[in-house]
């Protein structure tokens, strides 16, 4: 029976607003993910050009049938409902899901704190994103998908200059809240903090 690796990473936990995204890449047991995708590490230490170009060399080798990779989201509302933790796990799922993943063959490799469902072999490692290139090549996969993700939303919401920032707390996100208030895609639970600051600064 053929053997299976499955890097997993997200990315857009901290952010205010948008969807939390998880990466998921699947490649046979011996693929050498160095050599096949040069140059790749944690998504954050890469430029978005670099991203971009791993991205589509992923989409080709897809294409091509000897990787498997998706990308899940779970949105705003989801993680007002349930906690970040939650979202994330359930994005996990939602993606082995997709890949069709039997918990025969296959080994899960996780960034950070990160599980899946127990059924599975898997490894959880800390900073695997920069550790562990099958790990690094789904966190790309992750934060390519929900940056074009968030720039679609900037289109929606053109006050908020989702394109720039991608729903962080920026100085200028903060200030776009401060002048608009909330957009239909901010996490309520994540803006507690900052609604309250503007209260306190009116009632002054």
């Amino acid at each position: 029976m053929k053997s299976w690796i499955i890097g997993v990473d997200e990315a857009g936990r901290a952010p205010l607003a948008g969807p939390v995204s998880v990466g998921l890449v699947m490649v046979p047991e011996h693929f050498d993910v160095l050599k096949e995708f040069p140059g790749v590490k944690d998504s954050k230490q890469l430029s978005e050009l670099k991203r971009e170009a791993l991205y589509e060399s992923l989409l080709k080798r897809k294409q091509a049938g000897d990787v498997s990779f998706c990308v899940r989201f779970s949105d705003h509302l989801y993680i007002d409902e349930y906690g970040i933790t939650r979202a994330v796990k359930h994005a996990i799922i939602s993606g082995m899901r997709r890949l069709s993943a039997s918990e025969e063959g296959v080994t899960i490799m996780l960034d950070g704190l990160l599980s899946a469902p127990s059924k599975y072999t898997q490894q959880t490692i800390i900073n695997g994103d920069d550790l562990v290139p099958i790990i690094s090549l789904a966190s790309v996969a992750a934060k390519v998908e929900r940056d074009r993700l968030m720039k679609k939303f900037a289109k929606k919401y053109p006050e908020y200059s989702f394109e720039e920032h991608k729903g962080y707390a920026t100085k200028k996100h903060r200030e776009a809240i401060s002048k608009f208030g909330l957009s239909d895609i901010h996490r309520r639970t994540f803006c507690k903090g900052i609604l309250m600051s503007l209260i306190a600064a009116k009632n002054l």
